[in-house]
């Protein structure tokens, strides 16, 4: 196959990468990235690539191509999305502080972008759409999260994919495109140094000699899963029939930052001899109390099994974190 991984420098678009580039039988891809977070550095430490003018864009991807362009742009999205088989939409304004600093930002990227990008693919004949979203989209509910729940979205985020959510259903059911909506926990794991979520966070507060920056109490919870297991569930979900269907995938625990900031004040307290501190500032604004998965649909119609419990997790990714020059 073919593949499009939108937003492919970042975190997950790496590893997403790392992870079919060193199958027995590689993918052509192509990545479409506007280089706000990650970087080409970034996706050169996992793969060789070259990169590629949106113009000069024909047919099928050769080998690995990285593109640098903007989804809210339609052109650019029609040209990614030639001789593209599957879809891999990652690219996103992530969090819900962003949306809330930026509510119109927010709209014009997860909307339009992701609108851009169902009508390019639809006109390009792509096979398969996985539409990355969160659970988010629920808002503030009593969990577990599980997909036959009325969307209330508490922030401007969580509407901008609750929105693209119903267009990727949308165009599944009038224009055919297969579309598949994953509601991705809090994903943590190695290569995650530019994200601003709760686990990376911690880490570079603690190993910078920085108190941990708690929102409120901490009693907030979250379902936290290792970046392996997110990946399989993309796998999973590239080559399922299963077509538009929303999937919780997470590991179906449920969390407390505070319990976060403990483990991880262990964790770099045992290995650097520093002590590690925490505050407590305002709650964010929008921000919901409770948030864990029931992962049953996705473990019934797509097979997907976590495998990672946050310990083995957060030793992996701390031992990313302490190899970082800065560190």
């Amino acid at each position: 196959m073919n593949w499009l991984i939108t937003g492919g420098c970042g975190f997950i678009g790496t590893s997403l990468i790392e992870a079919l580039r060193s199958a027995p039988q590689a993918p052509s891809i192509r990545v479409l990235d506007n280089l706000s977070v990650g970087s080409q550095a970034d996706l050169s430490e996992v793969t060789p690539f070259v990169v590629r003018e949106t113009a000069d864009l024909k047919g099928r991807p050769d080998g690995l191509e990285l593109v640098v362009g903007d989804i809210r742009d339609f052109e650019t999205c029609l040209r990614c999305c030639d001789g593209i088989d599957t879809v891999i939409h990652l690219a996103a304004n992530t969090g819900v502080a962003p949306s809330i600093q930026e509510p119109r930002r927010d709209l014009e990227i997860n909307v339009i972008g992701t609108f851009n990008l169902l009508e390019a693919a639809t006109q390009q004949g792509v096979t398969k759409l996985v539409f990355a979203s969160s659970g988010a989209t629920v808002g503030e509910v009593e969990p577990p999260i599980h997909e036959n729940q009325a969307p209330k979205p508490a922030s401007p985020y969580g509407a901008s994919k609750l929105a693209g959510e119903a267009y990727c259903m949308a165009y599944c059911q009038t224009f055919s495109l297969p579309t598949i909506i994953l509601r991705f926990g809090n994903t943590y794991g190695p290569k995650s140094k530019h994200k601003s979520s709760v686990v990376a966070k911690f880490f570079k507060q603690a190993l910078a000699g920085e108190a941990l920056e708690i929102y409120g109490d901490g009693n907030q919870t979250r379902d936290f899963i290792y970046i392996d297991d997110l990946l399989q569930a993309v796998r999973l979900a590239s080559l399922s029939d299963q077509v538009g269907e929303v999937f919780q995938i997470a590991t179906f625990k449920e969390t407390t930052v505070n319990e976060i900031a403990q483990k991880i004040k262990q964790l770099v307290e045992q290995e650097t001899r520093r002590e590690v501190k925490a505050l407590h500032g305002e709650p964010l604004v929008g921000e919901v109390r409770r948030n864990y998965s029931d992962i049953s649909k996705a473990r019934r119609l797509l097979g997907f099994e976590p495998r990672f419990d946050i310990d083995a997790g957060l030793k992996a990714t701390f031992g990313y974190f302490l190899s970082q020059p800065e560190h």
